[in-house]
């Protein structure tokens, strides 16, 4: 997306003067190559005409006469009514006229003592120069609807007289984006009590298969205030809307409804508010723009690097700011959480909000402990208060409380801890996060008693580069919990996780939820685009549980620009459950193994205009079962294989 810049750009010289020991006659002939007087030894140089200049002025008669003097060819000088021996005289080519309706006119270089001198109405410089003409289908190239020049504030229509905009600099943008995904899956499908599609099936896992479709549009508009290429913009006024059409077929009943008379497929949309807020600009700090803002509303927030912890769009204050020429960088954010919608996953506006508050502070700071190595560190208070609360989702599943236990509704408060890092040392690109999360749960679902809550967590990603080449070796680590039924909680969960992590949302265990139907056919092993092994009813609209098995990941993955439109992707990633007491409890089985199993990945991205524009990107997954999983899921068919396959292609406006 362009942005807009200072009203007042400095040309300067493609080849400024060096300083010479000669007057400023001799300065100005040597960048204009003429030919340098000759210098008399001692201290006085001669001019053409015999005269002498000065030396402690620099002046002579030569100097009085007006000159003219204009570049030709390279080595060429033309001064008027006087032309070198040798060389033909040039006409002059003729006068320029700028014909710029609006602008007002630079002054003339004499009144500057340099060589810079400011230029204005810049924004429209290079249509005047026919360098590029604005059309306002073309999202990249100089745009009013994308910023790249103000919007003429005296000449909008009445009509928009309500606009919060009075002066000079305003500009707007409009965003568009179409997400379309196609999504062939596989997973352990529960059986329904009541009823099957399949009526031979005597186990408690039918069919496997499905599919998902899935159409977003994502409308935005802002307006900005402000030159912001060097420093951020004074005000921002920003709306975003998101629509999801989604379509999901599966080959049994009571996995998309609550009731089994109802249909296996269903066709579902929705509208969210994904952005609605005002930021604005307190103050500069410093020369360089470090500075100090506050942002009102629903915002884009995410509490680390790759968003393990909480990667959301929900309603705050945030203020934020940097010192040091950007070295520092903090934010201090409190948001109360919206209800989201059940199949679009989309903000639920006139839905009652959550009675769950989330108050983060930290601090980023570049070159620590390393150059070229940034350190975080911060601290994060989730306090949920939905101990009274009933929640059914759309699709008739309860989600608050969780179906595990003893289904009674739970307070807790907890604190997360946290370090992350991003960035170089040396020749290897690292991103390393680690989480202590201290608290309380007032009601733990196993006992009905008080709990203190303990758990932590770590995950490192680690690459090198070789040429177009880049190797990544990958490790989690979530504790789980070892006794669920005394009086400290160990299971690590996150409050609403996003990580782009050993493949992101191209691997098969982030993508995919794994229902446990063993605990409760609304409780997932794990969340959808999430990583961590929680139990949780729903990651969207469910509490955190930190009586979970926890999670441990190693991976490899390599990613391969093939050309600078082409990238390939490959992971492998091993599983495994942290501590399997809480399944135990849950399953009553005696011993469960660890072992989860083999997540396999190969993914394509193709911008076919080397631009964020138009990205198509398809990848394909396998998942293969080993004794821990098989113990949980095991079918009539006895498979061990599942996969994930998702198209997904994105237009930007």
């Amino acid at each position: 997306m362009a942005v807009a810049v200072p009203l007042m750009l400095m040309v300067t010289a493609a080849h400024p003067p060096q300083a010479m020991p000669y007057g400023p006659t001799v300065a100005l002939a040597a960048v204009q190559g003429a030919t340098a007087p000759r210098r008399v030894p001692g201290s006085n140089v001669i001019c053409e005409n015999g005269e002498v200049i000065d030396p402690a002025t620099g002046l002579n008669q030569c100097q009085q006469e007006e000159i003219e003097t204009e570049p030709g060819d390279a080595g060429e000088v033309i001064i008027d009514g006087r032309r070198r021996p040798g060389v033909p005289q040039r006409e002059l080519p003729d006068a320029i006229e700028q014909d710029n309706e609006g602008a007002v006119r630079a002054p003339p270089p004499s009144a500057f003592p340099g060589d810079d001198f400011p230029v204005p109405d810049r924004w429209r410089i290079v249509e005047t120069l026919n360098l590029v003409n604005e059309d306002y289908l073309d999202p990249y190239n100089q745009n009013t609807l994308k910023g790249d020049r103000p919007i003429p504030v005296d000449d909008l229509p009445g009509w928009l007289d309500w606009l919060p905009i009075e002066g000079d600099d305003w500009f707007f943008i409009v965003n568009a984006t179409s997400d379309t995904v196609i999504e062939p899956r596989s997973f352990p499908t529960p059986v329904g009590v009541q009823t099957t599609t399949e009526p031979d099936s005597l186990d408690v896992f039918g069919q496997q298969d499905s599919l998902v479709l899935a159409q977003t549009f994502i409308t935005g508009v802002a307006l900005i205030k402000g030159s912001t290429a060097y420093r951020p913009p004074d005000v921002e006024y920003r709306f975003t809307l998101a629509t999801q059409f989604n379509y999901v077929d599966v080959n049994e009943r009571r996995v998309l409804f609550v009731e089994p008379s109802r249909a296996s497929h269903r066709f579902d949309w929705f509208t969210g508010v994904q952005e609605l807020f005002i930021d604005y600009h307190f103050r500069n700090t410093s020369r360089r723009y470090d500075f100090d803002s506050i942002r009102v509303g629903i915002q884009p927030f995410n509490a680390d690097f790759r968003g393990f912890l909480f990667q959301d769009n929900q309603p705050g204050i945030r203020v934020f700011g940097t010192r040091d020429n950007n070295r520092f960088q903090y934010n201090f954010a409190a948001f109360a959480r919206l209800e989201k919608d059940t199949n679009s996953g989309l903000n639920d506006l006139f839905a009652t909000p959550r009675s769950d508050f989330l108050f983060h502070a930290n601090l980023f700071r570049q070159d620590l402990p390393f150059p070229g190595l940034t350190s975080q560190v911060s601290v994060t208070y989730n306090m949920n208060r939905e101990r009274t609360d009933v929640e059914i989702d759309d699709n008739g599943f309860p989600v608050r409380p969780a179906l595990l236990g003893s289904l009674r509704g739970r307070n807790y408060d907890v604190v997360y801890l946290g370090y992350n890092a991003d960035g170089r040392v040396g020749r290897f690109n690292l991103t390393a996060s680690a989480y202590l999360a201290l608290g309380e749960d007032r009601n733990s679902f196993f006992t009905d008693e008080p709990a203190d809550i303990f758990a932590y967590f770590g995950a490192t990603e680690l690459s090198y580069d070789v040429d177009w080449m880049r190797f990544r070796l990958s490790g989690l680590y979530a504790s789980g919990d070892g006794d669920p039924y005394d009086s400290t909680e160990r299971g690590f969960d996150a409050i609403f996780e996003n990580p782009i992590f050993a493949g992101a949302d191209t691997s098969y265990w982030i993508r995919q939820v794994i229902p446990f139907a063993g605990g409760g056919r609304a409780i997932g092993v794990n969340g959808r685009n999430g990583i961590l092994n929680s139990l949780r009813s729903s990651k969207e609209q469910g509490q955190s549980n930190f009586n979970n098995p926890g999670t441990i990941l190693l991976g490899v993955g390599a990613d391969f620009d093939i050309t600078p439109t082409f990238r390939l992707s490959a992971n492998a990633n091993h599983l495994w459950f942290e501590n399997t007491s809480t399944l135990q409890a849950l399953r009553n089985e005696g011993s469960i193994p660890t072992s989860i199993g083999y997540d396999l990945s190969l993914a394509a991205i193709w911008r076919p205009f080397a631009t964020q524009n138009i990205i198509f990107r398809l990848s394909g997954a396998l998942f293969e079962a080993n004794d821990g999983f098989a113990d949980l899921f095991a079918n009539d068919r006895r498979s061990s294989t599942y996969y994930s396959v998702l198209f997904n292609a994105i237009l930007n406006y």
